[in-house]
């Protein structure tokens, strides 16, 4: 087995998965030069010294602390400066490996070849394995405005009270809408946030923007009718994600694989008043990202069981037709991102591995 495969199954027991694949093989063999792939073998998923690294990966530590750079650099491996010692740990596939080498825009050869991998591996096998247990990692979160503020709202469903929880806060461009392309919708629109956020900004792969900023790309991204999705958990944000359903992974794990665990969706779905409606078709032509909402008889009609509750067709509605009402039986997220990781891991029957690797 070479240094490539033995990487893969590693990351192969992370939460998103690295299932086998020719695809996935090339992708590595292009974001890792054999020199660099020897090294990540001696990393886990928690930051580790340049000395352990050294030590375990059987080189210099002048030569793993300058291949170590190397690949945080080029976003395929995490770092973290932690009272003066520099810590290095793997990056899954999602998120990591696929959107970081993204996030300073594409546009050089290697991105348009990695990005036509990472498509082919996400339709043969990622996106599937991404979405591979009955907890998602990641959740819709609905658009403020679009509930009404006489109905009680939990706080991890607002996006300007969870940013409260935040110390850094960091813009990057859309991996999915760089890599895929097949939509003009905004790029930078990526947030990141805290130690992932940190090391964006210090790799140069992401800029540093403020807590008022970030609610306005926030603003800037319902305008351009893009889906709010985040962490599965109700502790902090990691990321938000804009979403389009024609280039983004998140989405495209319902609208294209048919995954029913792509992603939760959110504790609400849109419902219309009948009497309000006009008939004009902008929720189901221009806002509904999953067809949920269809005008039939010159009114609209939402499926709730398919609609994701993003809120989307809510902030356009000219007559204010379309409201935003509590699911039945709606599942809250795990309470922190630890939960969230260990059930997923379990479910996925390798939680053992997981927690190993978690530790150095």
């Amino acid at each position: 087995m070479d240094n490539y495969e033995q990487l893969r199954r590693i990351l192969d027991k992370h939460l998103a998965g690295a299932p086998p694949s020719k695809k996935f093989d090339k992708i590595l063999r292009i974001l890792f030069t054999p020199q660099e792939v020897k090294v990540a073998l001696a990393l886990v998923f928690t930051p580790t010294p340049v000395d352990e690294i050294a030590a375990k990966a059987g080189v210099s530590m002048a030569e793993a602390s300058a291949l170590c750079e190397s690949m945080a650099n080029k976003g395929i491996v995490f770092s973290r400066d932690k009272d003066g010692i520099m810590g290095y740990s793997l990056l899954p596939t999602i998120p990591g490996l696929f959107e970081f080498p993204f996030m300073k825009g594409g546009g050089e050869p290697i991105h348009k070849e990695l990005g036509k991998l990472w498509e082919e591996y996400h339709r043969e096998c990622l996106g599937n394995s991404f979405a591979g247990s009955p907890t998602p990692l990641t959740r819709v979160v609905p658009i403020e405005k679009a509930i009404d503020a006489r109905i009680e709202v939990l706080p991890f469903e607002v996006i300007s009270q969870m940013l409260e929880r935040n110390d850094t806060y960091a813009l990057a461009n859309c991996a999915c809408r760089v890599s895929v392309g097949a939509c003009n919708r905004p790029k930078d629109v990526c947030l990141v946030f805290d130690k992932i956020g940190r090391y964006l900004i210090d790799r140069g792969l992401a800029k540093e923007i403020t807590k008022v900023e970030a609610l306005e790309v926030v603003r800037r991204s319902e305008e351009s009718g893009l889906v709010h999705t985040t962490n599965n958990s109700q502790d902090r944000l990691n990321l938000i994600c804009n979403c389009c359903p024609c280039c983004c992974t998140i989405l495209r794990g319902l609208t294209q694989l048919k995954n029913p665990n792509a992603f939760a969706v959110s504790r609400w779905h849109s419902q219309v008043d009948t009497d309000l409606c006009n008939g004009c078709g902008i929720c189901e032509d221009e806002r509904c990202p999953v067809s949920a909402i269809k005008v039939r008889e010159s009114v609209a009609v939402v499926d709730p069981e398919r609609c994701i509750g993003c809120g989307l067709c809510v902030t356009t509605c000219d007559v204010e037709a379309v409201h935003m009402v509590p699911r039945q039986h709606a599942a809250e997220p795990p309470r922190t991102i630890t939960e969230m990781a260990l059930k997923i891991a379990t479910e996925k029957g390798n939680a053992e591995e997981f927690m190993k690797l978690m530790k150095r």
